[in-house]
């Protein structure tokens, strides 16, 4: 495999020359791109419009394919972690905005499949842990669910860089500060700087989170806002006024050894 990657690559090389000397045909492109990592296959979507189209004119293409195979776990493309996904590009975009290894507490570990934080079973201590990437402006969904008990406290939401994601007792990390905005799911309430900011959904009677039940988060850097949906019923807008700083999805756990998924969906769909 190494020495075909290999090949792909001073493949490609030549192949920005032969761009200029004639159109390739787009399967010759197809099998050489299918070889590439995600980085190279960036540069060649700039190299000509041909390659562009050839490149993301099918998000299913075998180019697609051949780099979820190499770069996602076999539990998350053969179980349902990513069944909402729609193709393999949206799959690579997922693990590209998954939890990130190196920003949660020392508490809890990203699972083989990628997509998973599981919390170990630490007393008085309260962890979290955000994405790879954050966004500064656009519009960005993703699904979060509890795969384990919520204990006394379970946030999901945003926060900057700056935002703290272990600290002692079992609190609402997430919301603790002026950095974070969160939801607690355990009692319904919105947090931000160290303060209530009333409860959520605003209905009388809202129903408790469920175990496995999908959470879409929805952040529109443009109006400023973090909003979420339940089973594709729009709950409303949680935060208005964000501000116009790089925000990271992200949540915080108190329970020993319950776990959260994390999927990055895309641009949301408008109604």
């Amino acid at each position: 495999m190494a020495a075909a990657a290999g090949a792909g690559r001073r493949g490609a090389v030549g192949l920005r020359g032969a761009a200029g000397r004639g159109r390739l045909a787009s399967r010759v492109l197809e099998l050489v791109f299918s070889y590439l990592e995600l980085s190279e296959l960036r540069s060649c979507a700039l190299v000509c419009k041909h390659w562009y189209r050839c490149l993301h004119g099918d998000e299913n293409s075998e180019v697609w394919r051949s780099l979820c195979a190499r770069s996602l776990a076999e539990e998350a493309l053969r179980t349902d972690i990513l069944c909402n996904l729609p193709s393999y590009k949206a799959k690579i975009r997922a693990f590209q905005h998954a939890f990130s290894t190196n920003d949660c507490s020392r508490n809890v570990y990203i699972k083989k499949n990628g997509f998973t934080l599981h919390r170990n079973p630490i007393a008085q201590s309260t962890d979290g842990a955000r994405t790879k990437i954050g966004f500064s402006e656009g519009r960005h969904a993703w699904e979060v669910w509890w795969e384990g008990p919520l204990g006394t406290v379970a946030v999901i939401g945003i926060a900057t860089k700056r935002a703290p994601m272990q600290c002692q007792g079992y609190v609402a990390l997430l919301g603790s500060d002026d950095q974070s905005w969160g939801w607690n799911l355990v009692d319904n309430n919105l947090l931000h700087n160290g303060e209530v900011n009333g409860s959520f959904p605003q209905c009388n009677n809202a129903p408790k989170y469920q175990i496995g039940e999908r959470i879409r988060v929805i952040l529109d850097m443009e109006d400023k806002t973090l909003a979420f949906e339940r089973g594709y019923e729009f709950l409303g807008v949680a935060f208005r006024g964000l501000p116009k700083v790089c925000l990271y999805p992200a949540v915080s756990a108190v329970y020993g050894n319950t776990e959260v998924t994390l999927v990055y969906l895309g641009k949301p769909l408008d109604g």
